[in-house]
């Protein structure tokens, strides 16, 4: 690995950094505002609408552009919708167009190790990617809680009321301005690499068949199919988790909201460890082999509704995280190994979000559903754990044997 690998890594970093605190920024301002309850699950929706939205269009933009370009344009318009919820817009529109230049962001902050680095380094660098995004997440989670539920918050609105900050979730929505002004300098120091799969036509109806060509390639593709199908389910589940979290320790654990937001980064500590230990013993023509840790995971999660203690908590969430982490880093090579074959990786990574984005959408909109319907959340725990359980049973059943078929 090189300095500019290493550069890559530093702008994911402090732009998933700025994403994580803006999300606890988000929830604390709902609170702020009196708004529903239902709206907490629902703000990350709009974070993941344009995911679904700009799919056809997001992946032909970053392959029509050198990726370092792409990234600093796209953290600039999660700069615009960070603003523009510290300057009063209503946080669910704000940071629906934070997820905008999420959208933007994530073909070619993948796309580009696919372009830059051999395939047999593929799992090594989603390893440390997955890695220090999980860092961002922990360390947002901290940062995030403290300042919400400490008195540091508090103390240091007082001494910065003079320029213009008048409550804790402005505070942490300014720090999160800064946070992603470091991630825009770290994008311009990203190397210049040639541009691939250039189209030949860009009017809208175009991209979209281009699009569509793209996704049915994936899907009828056996190796693209497995791992689009475990990332989905991977990144539905974990976005949800993190909402379930917040309300399971409140009842079994009795945290308040400061508290519960911290103990969503164990999982995330997990997730860091089983990305490293798998990033070293897993190699790409054994991706499929991780399939059944998806089974653990779920009924891990099932036995959280036995969980009182926060200790054995903590433990039972870091190992959930491991398993997690262990099972998603190898899927994630192997759609970048098969999607930079097949169609360009800018393309790829862009179904890669619409799928993924779709299952967040529909998961966080079954457990907002439930929470309408007054679920109680151990009810929530169980049927969400076994719907990971039984889908990965499936998926292990269809494609475990599918190893072969790679070729490195």
């Amino acid at each position: 690995m090189n300095r500019g690998f290493y550069i890559i890594l530093a702008a994911q970093f402090f732009s998933a950094l700025g994403d994580n605190i803006l999300l606890f920024a988000a929830i604390a301002l709902l609170k702020a505002i009196q708004a529903p309850a239902w709206q907490t699950p629902v703000l990350q929706q709009f974070f993941v609408f344009a995911f679904i939205v700009l799919a056809p269009l997001v992946g032909p933009f970053s392959d029509a552009l050198p990726k370092g370009r792409v990234l600093f344009i796209s953290n600039s318009v999660k700069v615009i919708g960070c603003l523009g919820m510290l300057l009063g817009v209503h946080p669910l529109l704000a940071y629906g167009l934070v997820g905008v230049g999420a959208a933007m962001y994530s073909p070619a902050k993948y796309g580009i190790l696919a372009e830059y680095l051999p395939s047999h380094q593929l799992v090594i660098a989603n390893g440390w990617m997955e890695g220090l995004t999980v860092a961002a997440i922990i360390l947002g989670a901290i940062l995030g809680g403290t300042l919400i539920s400490h008195s540091m918050g508090p103390w240091l609105v007082e001494h910065l009321h003079s320029v213009g900050i008048a409550s804790v979730p402005e505070l942490t929505i300014a720090l999160v301005f800064l946070v992603y002004a470091v991630a825009a300098v770290f994008n311009l120091y990203i190397p210049n690499l040639p541009i691939e799969h250039r189209l030949t036509r860009s009017s809208i109806g175009f991209l979209f068949m281009d699009f569509w060509q793209s996704f049915l390639a994936l899907w009828k593709d056996p190796l693209g199919q497995v791992s689009l199908a475990v990332t989905s389910l991977f990144w539905g589940a974990g976005t949800t988790l993190r909402f379930i979290i917040l309300s399971w320790a409140a009842v079994a654990l009795n945290l308040n909201l400061g508290q519960a937001t911290q103990l969503t980064a164990v999982v995330a500590v997990g997730i860091a460890l089983g990305s490293i230990i798998t990033a070293k013993t897993v190699k790409l023509e054994h991706a499929v082999k991780v399939l059944p840790m998806g089974m653990l995971m779920g009924a891990l999660i099932i036995a959280m509704v036995w969980v009182t203690d926060w200790r054995i908590a903590i433990l039972m969430l870091i190992i959930i995280g491991a398993v997690a982490g262990g099972f998603v880093i190898p899927m994630n090579a192997l759609l970048q190994y098969r999607g930079h074959q097949l169609m360009g990786s800018g393309h790829s990574i862009a179904v890669q979000n619409f799928n993924e984005n779709i299952a967040i959408l529909l998961m966080l909109g079954a457990y907002a559903r439930m929470v309408d319907a007054v679920w109680p959340i151990n009810t929530i725990v169980i049927v969400f754990g076994g719907f990971i359980f039984i889908s990965m049973g499936v998926l292990n059943h269809l494609h475990g044997h599918d190893q072969d078929r790679i070729e490195n």
